[in-house]
């Protein structure tokens, strides 16, 4: 069921990139029951942990006693060779193509919890443009669902938080987009909706996000049509 439109008017925004920019499911499923049979761990709770949050850190929870940087060579490893069935989703193309730009700049940037190596390679599998410079796990010393990743991003952008739309597709990342102080949008790609109440609108996918630019100064707007949630 939708709600009525909606319009958001933004400085930036920052996009999570699994789930939202691609789908990498398989690679991800893959790659890491490969790793925990490895390791002794369950592949089906390895799977579910590692999504949302960076891959060190879900190094550090399921084997702790492990050199996690030396784990974490293996794992991206697997993934950045992998990418069968890595599909581009839908209204991500169109939109990223509507989004304007500032003296020759993106007013958008990638925030992910992937390594930059692995989302340079995932983004370039699937044809998405990646901007000159994104958020990676690299980049942050606390990965989501802290909101350092995403005010790293709106620094990036040089837009204050309260001013950068995100978009994302897990319960951890709209936590982090929302403590950052940013306007979360979440699409029902990976979590059901009631597990994303930290995000301000729910969407089912990127398609259809209508950018209204504004000549007169520095902002655009965002338009789309929410799902209504449940309760309302």
């Amino acid at each position: 069921m939708a709600s009525s439109p909606v319009q958001i008017k933004c400085k930036g925004v920052l996009f999570d990139m699994d789930g939202i920019l691609v789908s990498s499911i398989g690679s991800v499923v893959r790659s890491w029951s490969i790793w925990a049979r490895m390791r002794g761990v369950d592949p089906q709770l390895t799977c579910k942990i590692a999504h949302g949050q960076r891959a060190i850190d879900t190094l550090a929870q399921l084997r702790p006693d492990l050199d996690s940087e030396a784990e974490l060579k293996i794992i991206e490893d697997l993934e950045v060779e992998d990418n069968d069935d890595l599909t581009v989703l839908p209204g991500v193309l169109d939109l990223l193509a509507a989004l304007p730009a500032r003296n020759g700049k993106h007013r958008w940037t990638v925030v992910t919890s992937a390594t930059e190596r692995l989302a340079r390679a995932r983004m370039a599998a699937g044809g998405v443009p990646a901007p000159d410079e994104l958020v990676t796990a690299d980049f942050v010393t606390r990965g989501k669902p802290h909101p350092e990743p995403y005010l790293a991003g709106a620094a990036l952008l040089g837009v204050h938080p309260a001013e950068c739309v995100v978009f994302e597709d897990s319960a951890l990342g709209a936590r982090a987009g929302r403590e950052a102080g940013c306007i979360v949008v979440a699409t029902t790609f990976s979590h059901p909706a009631e597990q994303l109440d930290a995000a301000h609108y729910l969407v089912n996918d990127l398609v259809g996000i209508q950018v209204q630019l504004h000549p007169r100064d520095e902002g655009f707007t965002l338009e789309f049509t929410p799902i209504a949630r449940q309760s309302e």
